[in-house]
């Protein structure tokens, strides 16, 4: 039996009679993401959680208990409910391999000779979030990029399949409706060196630079922009994401080449809160960086496309 099925820890008995909701004092991305699937698997079957558990051999409120968290299963009994829902081959390897690892803090997913379109992790810790902070030190993050933006990064990559482009390009815009939601408060560090680089030539470049200003205006999002004249920071060792949930501790994402990362251990996720707070101290405030962009972006708009245009180096230094 596995104590803790879903990775969730439950109110203790005094705080259910009071009525208050504390964060749970134990999830993990693992656990969470079997409840889900094992939800999901039941619900996609088509019958009644009474008709499924006749089939399984168990009392109704023994398969509420289970698909809540509440109790734990043997590998056969949970091959037997995925049987019974008639669970596609992979959603049923993907919990039976998750199932003697619910409790284990931190997750290293290994996707092979490429990450997948969609990063279905990603997306569903982003939909329970309550704010996401990233920071990119040479490109601009998913959540900020244009269609021709992310279109180009793709082409230049010699691990993405060219057949895949539209779906991933369909993926991330679903990461993007994410963060268009008003109850998740997003910032984004941007290094200065990001906005130069004319990722799929001069008109590409000129509406990612519009782009960004458009989101720039939403109220749930903050773009800083951190100025290559501050030289060395605590952003250079890469790219991450780091989110906050109302109910389960925080965690960070880390992508690579060919797997995800995502940190759970406390002093980890903290030390990654550290590094944000120094980028915060050092970056443009968002006002400073809009100014920026839209400098920026006119003086794209009147450039010649085979020329360098460099962003204006006063804002920096006032911010420094």
């Amino acid at each position: 039996m596995l104590a803790q099925l879903a990775g969730c820890a439950w109110h203790n008995k005094s705080q259910l009679q009071q009525g208050i909701h504390m964060p749970q004092r134990f999830s993990t991305a693992r656990g969470r993401e079997f409840g889900e699937v094992v939800r999901a698997a039941i619900s996609a079957s088509g019958m009644t959680a009474r008709r499924v558990a006749e089939l399984v051999g168990w009392q109704e409120g023994k398969l509420s208990d289970f698909v809540n968290g509440k109790i734990g299963c043997t590998e056969t009994e949970l091959a037997l409910l995925l049987g019974v829902c008639r669970t596609p081959t992979q959603e049923r390897e993907h919990l039976l391999n998750l199932l003697p690892e619910t409790h284990v803090r931190g997750w290293w997913q290994q996707h092979g000779s490429c990450v997948p379109a969609r990063l279905r992790t990603l997306v569903k810790n982003i939909a329970a979030a309550k704010t996401l902070t990233t920071w990119h030190p040479h490109a601009l993050p998913v959540f900020l990029q244009s269609v021709d933006y992310m279109r180009a990064v793709m082409s230049a990559s010699p691990t993405v399949p060219d057949e895949e482009m539209d779906q991933r390009v369909k993926a991330a815009q679903e990461l993007q409706g994410l963060v268009s939601g008003s109850d998740l408060r997003c910032t984004f560090y941007i290094h200065e060196q990001a906005l130069h680089l004319p990722v799929g030539g001069h008109e590409v470049h000129v509406g990612q630079v519009h782009h960004l200003l458009l989101m720039g205006v939403r109220k749930n999002v903050a773009i800083r922009v951190l100025p290559t004249a501050v030289g060395a920071h605590a952003g250079m060792r890469g790219a991450f994401t780091r989110l906050t949930f109302p109910a389960h501790e925080p965690l960070v994402f880390l992508e690579h080449e060919h797997s995800t990362l995502i940190e759970e251990a406390k002093a980890a996720v903290e030390g990654y809160q550290e590094v944000v707070s120094s980028l915060d101290a050092v970056s443009l405030d968002e006002e400073q960086s809009k100014a920026l962009l839209l400098q920026l972006g006119e003086r794209l708009s009147t450039a010649d496309p085979s020329g360098h245009v460099g962003l204006p180096p006063v804002l920096s230094a006032n911010r420094l």
